[in-house]
């Protein structure tokens, strides 16, 4: 890998502005009541949705049910993993071991997977499956939408194509900062067949989104564009940020998460030095209560927050800390913001209520510029809200 990072991108972390009940570290007797209606919730939508799954957002707080077709499907037979995890509650098992059979027909038969969110939809549900119980089903599943996700791999320009097929011009070259956790389904793919063109994609891919959708100051772009076939870089933009020069609060959270768990996979250190700097860009940017709204160009007014950023960044931060040296004040830092980051979303953002097909967290946003999703439940949300209350529990071996 050949990118490197300029040492000013590092901005100071401004302690003093975070949170000041953010100090006190983890309360297990709060976070394990979180956990407890968080399990009432899963229960719930089990018995709901059935072998169904919850669309990506919610309407007026609650999910509506549909076939194993969207980017998000993952999501939900993830959390029923965590649940089983948590538990050991037969019943996640069975209901989870029967979605990796709808996740193996649908890699099976090509149904809707020409898009580089593979990794999401089979990370948690298969891979998951094969580690979690050894299901042969599950490693069989995951390895071919490890296959259709390689087959995404642009070699000219060095970087999986986010979306579309690919000779479609208004999607060639595009690349996108939430593919960050699609790569380990390439990494494990590569591990469990010995075969290293998975692994050498996913390389090339985390070197230019270290190059290029990390802008200088530490804040990134949604997407950026190559040339397919010299591979130069062409320019950034955004998708579902505020502008093309802003920074989309989850997209920085997705980078916070996805650059420290590839570094699980290939051991290069600086995507742990790079993590630290959009972790404290994103720290640095946030409201008076933590929880960050859609877009980080804004701290204050009437803007929507975003739950599912919080929570994704949440997770990310806990990632990022366990590489960090015991002596460094920023692991302890960034274990706090983000134990302080799950309390405020279990006492403020967590949906209490008991209403079938409802999210575990309230106040998230799917798509703000085109009015998708706006304030809701969104089911990564829900997912990582879970991740993060085990990431704080247990030392826990993801499925990432």
């Amino acid at each position: 890998m050949s990118f490197s990072l300029n040492p000013a991108a590092l901005e100071p972390l401004n302690t003093a502005a975070l949170p000041a009940s953010w100090r006190g570290g983890v309360d297990r007797a709060a976070i394990d009541r979180a956990i407890e209606r968080a399990l009432d919730a899963v229960d719930r939508n089990l018995a709901h949705f059935g072998d169904a799954f919850p669309r990506p957002s919610s309407t007026h707080g609650v999910y509506a049910a549909m076939d194993n077709t969207e980017w998000t499907n993952g999501f939900w037979t993830g959390m029923l993993w965590l649940a089983y995890e948590l538990t050991d509650a037969p019943r996640y098992r069975a209901a989870a071991l029967r979605h990796v059979h709808s996740f193996h027909t649908r890699q099976r038969d090509r149904i809707n997977v020409n898009h580089h969110d593979l990794g999401f939809l089979y990370s948690l549900s298969c891979v998951a499956g094969w580690q979690l119980t050894g299901e042969p089903l599950a490693a069989e599943a995951a390895l071919g939408a490890a296959r259709l996700l390689l087959q995404r791999y642009l070699p000219g320009a060095g970087i999986i194509q986010a979306w579309g097929e690919l000779s479609d011009p208004a999607q060639r070259g595009r690349m996108i900062i939430d593919c960050n956790l699609n790569l380990p389904l390439l990494y494990w793919a590569s591990d469990h067949t010995g075969d290293p063109a998975f692994r050498m994609a996913a390389d090339r891919h985390i070197e230019a989104a270290a190059r290029h959708i990390v802008r200088p100051d530490g804040s990134t772009f949604h997407t950026f564009f190559f040339d397919p076939a010299s591979g130069a870089p062409l320019h950034g933009k955004t998708h579902q940020g505020h502008a093309d020069d802003s920074c989309w609060a989850r997209g920085q959270a997705w980078g916070i998460s996805g650059f420290p768990l590839v570094y699980r996979h290939n051991g290069d250190a600086r995507l742990i030095e790079l993590a630290q700097v959009l972790a404290n860009y994103f720290l640095n940017r946030l409201p008076e209560d933590g929880v960050c709204y859609w877009d980080l160009d804004f701290t204050s007014g009437p803007e929507p927050r975003d739950s599912s950023g919080a929570a994704v960044a949440a997770c990310g931060l806990l990632e990022l800390a366990q590489h960090l040296p015991l002596a460094d004040p920023l692991r302890a830092e960034y274990e706090r913001a983000a134990a302080g980051m799950v309390r405020t979303l279990a006492q403020d953002y967590a949906d209490t209520g008991i209403t079938p097909g409802a999210g575990l967290l309230k106040h998230g946003v799917y798509h703000k510029p085109n009015g998708v999703g706006v304030d809701e439940a969104c089911i990564w949300g829900d997912y990582f809200y879970l991740e993060a209350l085990v990431r704080l529990t247990r030392t826990w071996r993801p499925y990432w």
